[in-house]
């Protein structure tokens, strides 16, 4: 099993605050495991989520000028 990581070290990661995360939680938006009372994170889970969440820059697009 990976590490599992707390509200805190997760709101650090990636970089929001952790009334964010918990925030996230409660809606469901981020893959938890939750231990009685305790929230927890495994670190795989949220980097697969991150990851899944990652998206293209915006198409640039190339001018082509004549000199001739």
């Amino acid at each position: 099993m990976n590490r599992l990581l707390s509200v805190e070290e997760v709101a650090t990661w990636l970089q929001v605050k952790p009334r964010t995360i918990y925030q996230w939680v409660h809606e469901g938006y981020i893959p938890v495991i939750k231990l009685g009372t305790l929230v927890r994170f495994d670190q795989a889970s949220v980097t697969a989520w991150v990851k899944k969440r990652e998206t293209a820059g915006r198409i640039s697009r190339r001018l082509e000028v004549d000199i001739s």
